[in-house]
């Protein structure tokens, strides 16, 4: 098939602009709301249960699960669905066991549920380290992503698309705050499923809407292998690995996290949990369709050449179904759904350095409104700065996988210390704080070592880690540490406080 890729078109111009309009008109209406702490980290915890709702999915359903999994189903066939199960059965989990905790013990960062019972400083740098290095590892996906579309739709170089996205992502996040923040998720929320589903229908009518049809013919494109596991994953343990980050790192995510301090209670955190559950199962059970029939329509080799991690096959697959004004629209729209999730993390980022860090570790919570207002944007200047170069230098890497390294990361070092502090009383700072640090840094390193980064990246011919996806050999050692920590380095007087905490768990009594 011939593309436009690579050449500026005037639907991929107008739909571009027609987003970023709207979200600087989004920023400007919020800015005039956003004076105080609350207002700029949990939008003065006024969102309802659907609009978080629609805001967690919009957070949740990112460049990864977009550009990356549709990638990855095109290429590597059925171990690309691995992924969008992974990112689903996390949820429930997350309205069982978190939703509720975080939204009575907490105020605008999950380092709160942790210092609500534990040493105030010591907890707060632990969990301002496990969450900044998630936020990272997700930024760079998000980043590598938008650098390609741009580059792919205006024809730009790489790195110059990477630092448009990172200043316009910047001029939200600091004048608009959670509340901007919010609604543009809310509004690339609505364009992405409305664009996805867009996508299914025109693949399916291809086929007769039969999925056996589709399957068969990428079956005979392909061979029967392609719709069996093993295309991505050989090793079993790899394949577990990567099952246990998405599940259990969706719990240790900050900035999912960090939107149930953003509605009025926990009902309603329940109730958006329920809400998103709705929205984002119903994207990935039909993200693989999409996949597929781009494998089969567009074809391996087309996409490989466009892009070698895989990332361009929707915009691919909307070119050759709809022509330019489709691939104008659905590009706007991945555009969108990355810029909202950078704009997420970013804010996650400063809210870590600012009022985990600066507030309560550095001025021990004596703090004026204005002066932690000022200090939160420097953050997140600072933040947004890290996240251009890190896209820069990841260039290349397919964005769905990089996510999963984020994922492993937070179920290594959030998602251990996090779940003990509300569930055994025994827990102390000294074993949550180690969890944290050495759950995130080994889980860090082992993805250092491993053939993701020292084979494919550094071009080492041998990776010291044999697995791609660490999360089987850290999160196992962030509960070890915890435990083994807590037991050798008692904390009586969070012990003592563990019935209260309890109350205000379950009864909601002094949450904010």
């Amino acid at each position: 098939m011939s593309t436009s890729f690579g050449q500026p078109t005037a639907m991929a111009i107008l739909f571009f602009l027609l987003f970023v309009a709207l979200s600087l008109l989004i920023t400007y209406w919020a800015a005039k709301r956003t004076k105080t702490t609350s207002e700029y980290y949990a939008a003065a915890r006024r969102v309802t249960a659907l609009q978080n709702g629609l805001a967690l999915a919009g957070d949740y359903m990112s460049a990864a699960s977009f550009l990356g999994i549709v990638g990855l189903v095109a290429l590597k066939g059925f171990d690309g669905m691995i992924y969008a199960i992974g990112y689903l059965v996390g949820w429930p989990v997350l309205l069982f066991l978190l939703a509720e905790p975080l939204r009575n013990l907490g105020k605008f960062t999950f380092a709160d549920v942790l210092a609500y019972r534990l040493q105030n400083r010591p907890i707060r740098v632990a969990a301002a380290v496990g969450g900044i290095l998630t936020i990272l590892f997700y930024t760079i996906a998000q980043m590598v992503g938008a650098g390609n579309l741009i580059k792919l739709m205006f024809g730009l170089p790489y790195e110059v698309a990477i630092v448009i996205v990172g200043i316009v992502m910047l001029i939200y996040v600091l004048f608009g705050g959670m509340i901007a923040v919010t609604w543009v998720q809310i509004i690339k929320a609505i364009l992405l499923l409305s664009g996805v589903t867009l996508l299914t229908v025109l693949s399916m009518a291809k086929f007769g809407f039969n999925p056996g049809k589709l399957y068969a013919a990428v079956a005979e494109r392909y061979g029967q292998a392609a719709l069996e596991p093993g295309g991505l994953i050989q090793n079993p343990l790899d394949a577990v690995s990567l099952g246990l980050a998405l599940m259990f790192g969706l719990l240790g995510l900050p900035h999912i996290l960090m939107r149930f301090y953003t509605v009025p209670d926990a009902k309603e955190a329940r109730k958006s949990t329920v809400w998103a559950i709705g929205f984002i199962g119903y994207f990935y059970c039909i993200i693989p369709l999409v996949g597929f029939s781009a494998s089969v329509l567009v074809g391996r080799e087309i996409i490989s050449s466009i892009d070698k991690g895989g990332n361009m096959a929707a915009p691919l697959l909307a070119e050759l179904l709809g022509g330019t004004p489709f691939l104008g629209f659905i590009a706007a729209v991945a555009f969108a759904t990355i810029l909202a999730v950078v704009a997420g993390l970013t804010l996650s980022g400063a809210s870590a350095l600012s009022h985990d860090i600066y507030v309560n570790v550095i001025k021990r919570g004596q703090a004026g409104e204005q002066e932690q207002v000022k200090v939160a944007k420097v953050a997140t200047i600072g933040v947004g700065v890290l996240a251009i170069l890190l896209g820069i230098f990841f260039k290349g890497q397919n964005v769905a996988f990089m996510v999963g390294l984020a994922f492993a990361v937070a179920a290594s070092g959030n998602f251990p210390a996090l779940l003990l502090s509300i569930t055994w009383s025994r827990l102390s700072t000294t074993g949550a704080a180690a969890s944290i640090v050495v759950g995130a840094v080994l889980a860090t390193l082992l993805i250092i070592f491993s053939p993701t980064v020292w084979v494919d990246i550094l071009k080492y011919p041998h990776a010291i880690f044999p697995l791609n996806n660490p999360a089987i050999v850290s999160m196992p050692v962030g509960f070890a540490v915890a435990f083994i920590g807590s037991l050798l380095f008692p904390d009586r007087e969070a012990e003592a406080k563990f019935e209260e905490q309890q109350v205000r768990t379950y009864l909601a009594i002094g949450a904010e």
